[in-house]
């Protein structure tokens, strides 16, 4: 008899079902199959079930921010065994593709992501018992650091990505991050503790506010209360040096334009839907700012973030307000509808 795996089997948008599923199966030299723990809830899983995002082939079996265990190893496995301790990036690559051959495996030309969105090639993802992946995409987890706490570790990834590797935020600088849910959250905490000056949030929830304040903001700006340009300056005179935007909305996108002065930089991090917005040519001339944007994550950046969190820098827990088993998981659609969350977990299994 075929030996199966619970998981939630996405049929269809708004038609999330817990089945049982064949165990994935070893097929190449570096495959791995990990028994999962933790699994983050990404904003990208729940609009996949909602159908806000259609490049969804069904049957799919979400969830890309996995901890867990190796369970089994393809005859060319290295430098895992079963039973050790593991953070999963979602994102496989080639390695040997232009792209990748100069650091960029996010853009790889034969790239794979278990559970996510991006590449053309989806493999089953880890709101399941188990899943299979490839050996470059595995990371030794540190003893320190809970397997809840690792499964932040892709989202961590693409914060530090974003502002340290792109945006080159400097110690001192003065941060803006608009929007403060759950990846919000994690830019404020890298960018704390990349030792900003004044890091102000801005968000339209109080809740996400009051979280602001409680991990560190030293100001903060509801712009369904106050003209949030005035705030901003307000507590910041001289401008931000950088602005990023953590929201989704292109209204959070307006509004980083809005509070460049001259010399910041600004960084289009939150918004992935295919929405326009203006920019007066001649004044972007003259204020000399630079902006960049972020997607994804490499093995340089999941490195960068397991060091924080090993080193006691970011706490991820932190930012963790729900922790879900998988067999609730329609629990877990319902809360990411909330407002008053930020990340939520899959527990797969025992994770502590």
């Amino acid at each position: 008899m075929e030996k199966t795996m619970l998981a939630a089997v996405l049929h269809d948008f708004d038609d999330l079902r817990l089945d049982h599923v064949p165990l994935p199966q070893v097929r190449s030299h570096d495959d791995v199959i990990v028994r999962i723990k933790s699994c983050g809830f990404c904003a990208t899983d729940y609009k996949a079930i909602k159908g806000i995002r259609r490049n969804v082939t069904f049957p799919a079996i979400l969830g890309h921010e996995p901890s867990g265990i190796v369970a089994e190893v393809g005859p060319g496995v290295r430098h895992f065994q079963p039973g050790d301790h593991v953070i999963v990036q979602p994102s496989g690559y080639c390695g040997y593709c232009p792209h990748c051959r100069v650091g960029n495996t996010h853009y790889c030309q034969h790239a794979f992501t278990t559970g996510g969105d991006g590449p053309e090639d989806v493999w089953p993802g880890a709101f399941a018992e188990y899943m299979l992946t490839k050996e470059c995409c595995l990371f030794h987890k540190p003893a320190g650091v809970s397997f809840h706490a690792a499964a932040i570790t892709e989202p961590l990834s693409g914060a530090w990505k974003g502002l340290i590797q792109y945006s080159q935020m400097q110690p001192g600088d003065d941060v803006v991050i608009i929007g403060v849910g759950g990846i919000g959250l994690l830019c404020m905490l890298v960018a704390k503790a990349a030792g900003a000056g004044r890091l102000i949030a801005v968000d339209s929830s109080e809740y996400a506010l009051d979280n602001a304040r409680a991990l560190g903001a030293t100001g903060t700006v509801n712009p369904a209360r106050q003209d949030a340009k005035e705030a901003v300056y307000a507590l910041i005179p001289d401008g931000p040096d950088l602005v990023v935007e953590a929201a989704g909305p292109i209204a959070a996108v307006k509004l980083m334009t809005d509070l460049r002065r001259r010399g910041t930089k600004w960084n289009v991090f939150g918004i992935t839907t295919h929405e326009t917005f203006e920019l007066d040519g001649g004044l972007t001339h003259f204020l000399e700012g630079r902006m960049d944007a972020s997607f994804g994550t490499t093995p340089l950046a999941m490195a960068k973030a397991i060091r924080l969190m090993e080193t006691g820098l970011v706490d991820t827990e932190k930012i963790i307000s729900h922790r879900i088993p998988l067999e609730k998981i329609h629990e877990a659609v319902e809360i990411m509808a909330s407002p008053e969350r930020n990340k939520i977990v899959v527990n797969v299994l025992d994770a502590t």
